[in-house]
């Protein structure tokens, strides 16, 4: 089993090293959630359930947070002067990252070879998925006999299992002209070798009938592996799992000074841990006297389109929102609450700072990028621009963010698609659509994004810490400075 990666309250002397512990901690957004709940508990924070009432519970200068599937968690304090209709200042982020998943049935042999049916999961590179050593994680369905239930456990079997190799230059000397390769049969790994091909019954498996045990629908030596990694008695106790694969090599500090960050999940643990962060930092400073509520969201689900009972077009933001809104801070019932539904005034308040990793100019492809918005490694984070919206930052959000990156002495980069190439999008046009809170999007800068591999900077994550914490502190103090 994994060791947590925070061991007290204080921060470490790097952020940047605390980032790789906290990376390779969080293979998953199962993960994810468990470490940032982790550090939010360490400094403080009580959790709330969405499965009953909040009244009585939100007190001023409280903090608190409440997670939906465990993929998706939202975390906020309460300011000591705040009352339904006032500002919330959010930051939001995602947890989930481009991945190859278990597929429900699993188990396949080939030539002699156990392989593993796995489902592509988001945009990825997958040509750099190939000749990588991978190991699994995720969460795992148990019978638990004390409880007579059955419960989650997060699992991590942190060890090379698995392998896509590629075809030897041999045997296809067109290779390095143009790598192609069929999503279905030829990304699929090897888990090692069978000794009777002829007695495996998923060569003819037509899947008719009730769904099969789940030692009929995936390798048992896997299925072994995730027992006594549970330490549970038989791998008749396993009902269910979501499993997914990530790159065995750890995360590390890298460059010349170890001013590069090297990892998967970059997009978008990056935001994730800067936002953590930028919360608990500021959770406490002069929390009396806010007028405010201070928050973070970082949902599941954005890179296949956020459309999910976790994602950010879900009703988990706003009905966290409309909870706080119906509610006094000391827990009593708001004023009129039915007829003066405070939470639009609220949305109306609020700002939205939605944080993905951006496009670091590439040196080896720099005519790919609009030559005048060449964001750089370590030169802070990246306002992201689009007229199209594809990204929400208009005038008066970049005016409210160079105010916060004054105060916190934060280098702001900007970055616009040039008009020959696609753009990506956030979370941020959602939310906004969505609430109506006005939202800017932004980023620290990385390369070869949605790889298995990425590449980002360690200076960035102090500078987006620094600037997400004097967001946080100073929202409610510059609002009312900025009109639309």
């Amino acid at each position: 089993m994994r060791t947590p990666f925070f061991k007290s309250k204080e921060m470490s002397k790097s952020h940047a090293s605390e980032f790789i512990k906290f990376l390779d901690a969080s293979p998953t957004p199962y993960h994810a959630v468990a470490s940032i709940r982790q550090h939010l508990v360490s400094h403080g924070f009580k959790e709330l359930s969405e499965k009953t009432a909040w009244h009585g519970k939100v007190e001023h200068n409280g903090k608190y947070y409440v997670t939906r599937n465990n993929s998706s968690i939202i975390a906020f304090s309460v300011g000591g002067k705040w009352k339904p209709g006032n500002p919330i200042a959010v930051t939001g982020a995602h947890t989930d990252s481009p991945a190859l998943r278990i597929k429900p049935i699993s188990k396949r042999v080939s030539e002699k070879y156990a392989q593993v049916g796995v489902e592509t999961y988001g945009g990825g590179i997958w040509h750099s998925w190939f000749d990588s050593d991978l190991a699994l994680a995720g969460r795992v369905f148990v019978n638990d006999k004390s409880s007579g239930k059955i419960v989650s456990k997060l699992v991590d079997l942190k060890r090379p299992l698995l392998k896509i190799p590629t075809l030897a230059i041999h045997l296809d000397r067109e290779v390095n002209q143009k790598f192609e390769f069929n999503k279905e049969t030829q990304l699929l790994p090897i888990a090692g070798l069978v000794k009777d091909e002829k007695n495996d019954k998923s060569k003819n498996d037509n899947n008719s009938g009730a769904i099969k045990s789940i030692v009929e629908r995936h390798h048992k030596e896997l299925l072994d592996l995730v027992a006594k990694e549970l330490e549970l008695k038989s791998v008749e106790d396993i009902e269910d799992f979501e499993l997914i694969l990530y790159d065995y090599q750890g995360p590390t500090l890298g460059g010349i000074n170890d001013e590069f960050v090297f990892s998967g999940r970059l997009d978008n643990l990056t935001s994730c841990f800067t936002s953590m962060h930028g919360l608990t930092l500021a959770a406490d400073t002069d929390l009396s006297n806010e007028s405010g509520i201070r928050m973070m969201a970082c949902f599941d689900h954005e890179e296949i389109g956020s459309s999910s009972a976790q994602g950010a077009d879900s009703t988990f933001l706003p009905s966290v929102i409309e909870r706080l809104s119906y509610l006094k801070a000391d827990g009593t019932d708001a004023e009129n609450p039915v007829t003066v539904p405070s939470y639009h005034e609220t949305y109306s308040r609020s700002f939205f700072l939605s944080s993905d990793v951006a496009h670091a100019v590439h040196p080896n492809y720099a005519s790919k990028y609009e030559s005048q918005h060449k964001p750089l490694i370590g030169e802070g984070p990246v306002i992201k621009i689009n007229a199209n919206q594809r990204y929400m930052t208009n005038s008066p959000g970049l005016v409210l963010v160079k105010k916060v990156a004054e105060i916190s002495k934060v280098p702001l980069q900007l970055f616009v698609v040039a008009n020959n190439s696609p753009c990506g999008s956030t979370i941020g046009p959602i939310l906004a659509s969505k609430t109506g809170i006005r939202t800017l999007d932004l980023g620290n800068p990385i390369l070869s994004m949605h790889s298995i591999r990425e590449t980002g900077g360690s200076r960035d994550i102090d500078y987006q810490i620094q600037l997400f914490q004097k967001f946080f502190e100073q929202y409610t103090k510059l609002e009312d400075q900025i009109e639309v």
